[in-house]
């Protein structure tokens, strides 16, 4: 009835590594301060920014020209106003918006959503005031990311936690710059890595209590893995030379702009398919040199797709054929700039050569160089590119060039060899190999596709305290139903709230303001439940579990809060045979 198993626990404990016993914490219902620092001024940060200020004290910083004083005198006294995409709007305020990086010192947790160029500019700017323990949190990291920030942290680095995501959460932008922004879509997952790993829990708990449930925190096991998954350091640089680079261009200016994705012709899939080849040959020359490092995450663009946007294209049988039928894609051009007679010429200097060569291509590179790989590809690539913006970071074939030290290779720190580079990357051999050694082979899972609407209704029960603080709390972001069983009180609760929000003063200082899709005593709005929470007094929990049982769908969660004894068991027993496709969780108590 408890669904334990005496030979999978047997199992489970035998390939673990004992850990260090932690005891729980106290119970105690103090005040929990929590500051975090949302970076940069662009859509990712005014979108996090306004998701983060509804519930924590958070403050918005621009290290840019003037664009904090800009932002700050666009909002004025007005709330930010956010659209989700579950359909909900967020009406909140950062607590300041400045260029000020002493404001570092208050931070719990520092999000970077700034270009990749700049992140150094913020790692050294916020080093002198950060206090220990702090989590910084790079969307994207890029390539290299940990190092860099290692290096500019210096001493420091040690009692710090850096953690690298792949991608950005959210599709997104602002409709009306410092004062209005979309959320056209939230990933389903993105992968992230921690250093140190052993801090990845209490990194995990935070992120995720920052973006909510979509999309999926999922971790990666180094942020090596991240570095060398970065579409980015070989698409974009890739895809440019494939189309202009002297063997494909004359020079001469042309009539329209070249698609960039579904103009990828025979030619640019040869580049990229060699610049994927020797960033594997780099990763498993890793995995050769320290027995056990896990890059399976540092995957081939090929994989990348597949991984990425699974079932969107219309022909994934090979690199090519994805990005030329990635309805995503559809339309996106070279980045050109207008010359005369309405024609158009290649916009060399774009993004996509002076941010992704620097802080990709040459990380890969650099480290190619480290391991003694033959890039052949890359080479070519790195030369012709370097020439475009204007920059020397290759001399010969090494790594040596004057403009080194404004790249992410590991040259650019002063690393040369492979010992160098595992102590920069925080990367230990024995305990890799001793952490292989112990742990069982999970399955291989892949992630789900990266942009898609994530619908997400949940079902909250009861009248209570509780009930009515959770139904606020999540109002706010998610399609929420309140619901009670007992007498008329969800008729009386409806009555009392009318057209009116329910108002939640946190004890951050915050103050939601949000309405419940419905407050109902009908049990069938199971049926549309991804999550039910009960926060009723334990003796009514059978009552819920059978009221809803007809209705829920496989894979439903249902959290008692508190579970009080045996609750497992009486879910169990009250849905019968449907309970083994649903999930029960069991709290000790209530988180407020």
């Amino acid at each position: 009835a408890s669904k334990i198993d005496k030979a999978a626990v047997a199992a489970e404990a035998a390939s673990k590594k004992p850990k260090e016993e932690q005891k729980p914490p106290a119970e105690s219902e103090e005040k929990n301060p929590f500051t975090v620092l949302v970076c940069g001024g662009g859509n990712a940060a005014q979108v996090a920014t306004g998701m983060f200020s509804a519930r924590y004290n958070t403050i918005a910083v621009s290290l840019y020209a003037d664009e904090a004083a800009k932002w700050k005198a666009a909002l004025g006294e007005d709330d930010f106003e956010l659209t989700l995409d579950t359909g909900k709007v967020i009406k909140s305020k950062p607590d300041d918006i400045t260029n000020d990086p002493s404001c570092a010192a208050k931070a719990d947790a520092i999000i970077l959503a700034v270009p990749s160029f700049a992140h150094g500019q913020y790692f050294e700017a916020f080093a002198p005031y950060m206090k220990p323990g702090c989590l910084v949190a790079c969307m994207p990291a890029r390539s290299g990311g940990d190092i860099l920030f290692a290096s500019k942290l210096g001493e420091k680095a040690k009692d710090m936690i850096f953690m690298g995501f792949e991608t950005l959460p959210w599709a997104c932008r602002f409709t009306e710059w410092g004062r209005k922004a979309v959320c056209l879509g939230t990933k389903g997952s993105i992968l992230a890595a921690v250093t140190p790993p052993t801090k990845f829990p209490q990194a995990f708990a935070i992120l995720q209590g920052c973006v909510g449930v979509f999309p999926h925190v999922v971790e990666s096991p180094n942020n090596l893995g991240i570095s060398l998954r970065n579409p980015g350091a070989q698409i974009h640089p890739g895809v440019m030379f494939g189309r202009w680079c002297p063997e494909k261009w004359d020079g001469a200016s042309l009539p329209e702009k070249p698609l960039f994705y579904q103009g990828v012709d025979e030619f640019s899939e040869g580049v990229l398919n060699g610049l994927t080849n020797e960033v594997q040959a780099i990763a498993r020359k890793m995995e050769e040199m320290v027995p056990g490092l896990d890059l399976r995450d540092g995957c081939t663009l090929h994989q990348w797709y597949l991984d990425s946007y699974a079932g969107q294209m219309t022909d994934d049988s090979s690199l090519r054929m994805c990005m030329n039928t990635n309805p995503g894609y559809r339309g996106l051009t070279h980045p050109c700039k207008d010359v005369e007679d309405g024609k158009f010429m290649p916009d060399l200097r774009y993004r996509y050569l002076t941010e992704d060569v620097p802080t990709g291509m040459c990380f890969n590179k650099g480290l190619g160089e480290i391991l003694g790989v033959p890039m052949p590809m890359t080479d070519k690539v790195l030369t012709w590119a370097q020439e475009c913006i204007g920059m020397n970071f290759m001399v010969d074939g090494k790594m040596c060039g004057s403009d080194i030290g404004k790249t992410r290779a590991p040259q650019a720190t002063g690393i040369i060899t492979l010992d160098d580079f595992l102590k920069a990357s925080k990367i230990d051999k024995a305990a890799v190999a001793a952490e292989a050694a112990s742990t069982v082979p999970k399955p291989e899972k892949k992630p789900p596709p990266e942009s898609e609407k994530n619908p997400f209704c949940v079902l909250v029960c009861g009248g209570g305290n509780a009930a009515q603080v959770a139904t606020a709390m999540f109002a706010l972001r998610y399609p929420t139903i309140a619901v009670s069983l007992y007498a008329d009180e969800a008729a009386k609760w409806k009555e009392a709230l009318g057209d009116d929000d329910y108002e939640l003063t946190l004890d951050t200082g915050k103050v939601v303001k949000s309405k419940p899709d419905d407050i109902t005593n009908d049990p069938s709005v199971a049926a549309k439940a991804d999550a039910i929470v009960l926060a009723v007094p334990s003796f009514a929990h059978g009552q819920y579990f059978e009221a809803f049982a007809p209705y829920m769908r496989p894979g439903t969660l249902v959290a008692c809060m508190p579970a009080r004894s045996g609750g497992d068991i009486l879910f169990a027993a009250k849905l019968g045979a449907k309970a083994k496709d649903m999930v029960f969780m069991g709290f000790e108590t209530l988180p407020w």
